[in-house]
């Protein structure tokens, strides 16, 4: 398992860097053709309610996966986005498999 983490106007964080291997790590044991993460993690200071936007980028056989969500903080936003990974690695599953 792979990741890289790339970050626009937040700094590193391992605490949310920690969060998101552990729920990725989920990911790649159960779908093992995913060889790799890109995580990029972006703070938007324009709205107050949200802002929070991380986006994560998988390499699979086919065209990469791709979601991202923008939530009020980090952990809602990569467990949003995870969950709309899953639901296209699903999908991609079926189509590998059949």
């Amino acid at each position: 398992m792979k990741t890289i983490f790339e970050y626009t106007n937040v700094s590193a964080n391992s605490k949310i860097e920690s969060f998101t291997v552990k729920k990725l790590k989920k990911v790649f044991d159960q779908y093992p053709f995913v060889i790799r993460g890109d995580i990029f993690f972006k703070k938007e200071n324009k709205n107050h309610q949200k802002g929070h936007i991380c986006g994560i980028q998988l390499s699979a056989p086919g065209p990469r996966l791709y979601a991202s969500s923008n939530e009020k903080n980090f952990e809602n936003a990569i467990s949003n986005t995870i969950d709309d990974l899953k639901d296209q690695l699903q999908k991609r599953k079926m189509k590998l498999y059949r």
